[in-house]
């Protein structure tokens, strides 16, 4: 667990020094001294979550259990307070819990009444001398104070509590269990603290404070609760296959799994995008855990992901993956990161070591291939309007990853397979996302499809090919018609995109938006057809992501299918629930790559 943003600075632009400031936040006169933290964790007393006996968060602290779409409501807790009740005192994770347990209560004799009365804490406002709600300050054992940039002199060398501050007592439970006897004890004096299995069902509290590195005079002290340590989400659900029958006479060529997953970078997992999802279960923290779990349970030979933001690259999944034995590449999308260096999405694609051994590695950028097509094909000036009408029409910052495979152990000739073929290539892409926009897709992928011929043909006509990928295009649109059927028809609507001043038109004539390429779904040819879902949220629901491959010399042998809807909303109302940490789903086929020739 890392503190952050509980001591922190904050350069004000110029332009704002007229605006009133946030609560909480004060405008320094002068730079900050020189200063040194030090920093003291507390693990919290246990208590009951909740009153009602019959409640699940009682004994289980599962995410699961603790999510808004399992407590239900807003997630307050509730206290009885009627004098008269058996129940009074008692804290309820939610109203649900609270009516239940009113079923079983009692009035309670008058002389017990006054007697609860008399042991009922005085509430006090909070910052008031000896309240019972600033137990920091009490279970620590330091005395409350400020530091001078609060207004207050410090009174101790040992951080104090600064008076005033209730740290999450708008939370489940009831805080005031010190009064029981229970004490908080403290666990570390690390600035990262990793909660384990013992800090499960309870609460931690980081007291942080500054200190001036000359006089070693307190400048700033802060305290912060965490809610209640939940344990691990439970293991992934475990992914079942179909398998097809092989063709008489099919060629035993080697075998491989391969999965594409669309894993949801944190740039784009956020309240308002995901409003029914507890901001905690979207977090990468905890996200960049299940997802692992999720690949390590696939078990895959080749995996290509898609909106992997470049820092969690480099900082997490690289080195994640290469524990688990892959090697992997990564092309990020051609536009600026968001403010922040590495908070821009890409691809990564991954293969296992003991499988396969890497030959050629290329990125594809549609911006370039745009550029490309204005000036080379169109033959258009690149300061002419019509020139920056159509690149801007078709720079999305779209990319796509071309790699050649070859088998760690290559397949041997033999009388089933004469000709064995030991390479495989792989693209991995996401295509532009936004629904209106179908002819900037459809061009995307009829650029791909071209690029990928003149790679394949180049090496021959028998290198086996998997296109994967978010596609973001239901099998109703043109670009699916154009990967399954070599071309788009003329009328279809994706096609004829209304042109105008503000949208120029980027797509040749119908005719000539073909490719070679005899391609199958890997899903649709296993299972009859195409899930009803790879995408599953409250504002779309479809089928967005594919394994296409070449037919010729490549069989799919099983598919994943996808989870049913009453699977994929049991912990949550769509996708990313505290289950299911994106909101695609995980595609995954065993292929066979065969000989030169497609068995009859």
């Amino acid at each position: 667990m890392r503190p952050h943003a509980y001591m922190y600075g904050k350069k004000l632009d110029d332009r704002e020094a007229d605006k009133p400031l946030p609560p909480h936040s004060k405008k320094m006169r002068e730079p900050p001294p020189n200063h040194e933290f030090s920093y003291r964790w507390f693990r919290g007393p246990t208590h009951d979550p909740c009153a009602y006996e019959g409640c699940p968060r009682r004994n289980s602290f599962s995410p699961h259990d603790w999510s808004l779409h399992a407590i239900g409501g807003s997630g307050c807790s509730l206290q009885c307070v009627s004098t008269q009740s058996s129940l009074f005192k008692c804290t309820f994770c939610n109203s649900n819990c609270f009516v239940s347990a009113w079923k079983t209560q009692y009035t309670v004799p008058r002389d017990m009444q006054q007697q609860s009365r008399n042991n009922t804490p005085i509430r006090q406002r909070s910052g008031s001398t000896g309240s019972n709600d600033n137990d920091d300050a009490r279970s620590v054992g330091s005395s409350g104070s400020m530091g001078r940039m609060n207004g207050g002199k410090a009174s101790a060398s040992t951080p104090g509590t600064p008076r005033g501050y209730v740290g999450g007592y708008n939370t489940f439970g009831d805080y005031n269990a010190d009064l029981k006897g229970e004490e908080w004890i403290e666990i570390s004096r690390d600035q990262i603290y990793i909660a384990g299995p013992e800090d499960v069902g309870r609460k931690l509290k980081l007291e942080a404070a500054a200190y001036s590195s000359e006089t070693g005079e307190l400048l700033m002290h802060r305290v912060v609760k965490t809610d209640l340590v939940l344990s691990r989400a439970p293991d992934p659900l475990k992914r079942s296959f179909v398998t097809t029958k092989a063709p008489s006479g099919a060629s035993g060529g080697a075998r491989f799994r391969i999965a594409t997953y669309n894993v949801l970078a944190e740039i784009y997992a956020t309240q308002q995008q995901y409003p029914y999802c507890d901001l905690w279960a979207l977090s990468w923290e905890y996200r960049f855990q299940n997802i692992m779990r999720e690949i390590i349970d696939a078990s895959p030979d080749v995996i290509c992901l898609q909106e992997v933001q470049a820092d969690h690259y480099e900082n997490h999944l690289y080195a994640a993956m290469s524990d688990q034995g892959f090697e992997g590449v990564y092309k990020q999308k051609t536009r600026q990161s968001m403010g922040l260096a590495g908070k821009v999405d890409g691809c990564a694609l991954f293969w296992r070591r003991t499988k396969f051994h890497l030959v050629e590695s290329y990125s594809i950028e549609f911006n370039e291939l745009a550029q490309r097509q204005a000036t080379q094909v169109l033959g258009l000036s690149s300061r002419s309007e019509e020139a920056v009408s159509f690149l801007n029409r078709l720079s999305k910052d779209n990319v796509a990853q071309l790699v050649v495979l070859e088998l760690a152990q290559p397949t041997h000739a033999s009388r089933a397979n004469r000709d064995p073929i030991n390479q495989v290539c792989i693209a991995n892409t996401h295509l532009y996302s936004n629904k209106d926009f179908p002819d900037v897709k459809l061009w995307q992928a009829w650029q791909l499809l071209q690029e990928l011929e003149n790679f394949v043909l180049s090496r021959g006509t028998n290198l086996p090919l998997m296109i994967c990928g978010d596609f973001n295009s239901t099998p109703d649109t043109a670009v699916y018609d154009l990967l399954a059927r070599q071309t788009v028809h003329p009328g279809h609507p994706d096609v004829n995109v209304t042109v105008g001043d503000d949208v120029p038109n980027v797509l040749p004539d119908p005719m000539n938006i073909t490719h070679s390429f005899q391609l199958g779904s890997a899903y649709q040819t296993v299972l009859g057809e195409e899930p009803v879902q790879t995408n599953y949220t409250t504002n779309f629901k479809g089928v967005l992501d594919y394994a296409w491959y070449s037919v010729q010399n490549l069989r799919p042998i099983s598919a994943a299918p996808i989870p049913d809807e009453g699977i994929l909303t049991r912990h949550g109302e769509a996708l990313p629930s505290t289950e299911f940490s994106s909101d695609h789903i995980m595609l995954i086929s065993d292929m066979q790559i065969l000989g030169n020739s497609r068995p009859s």
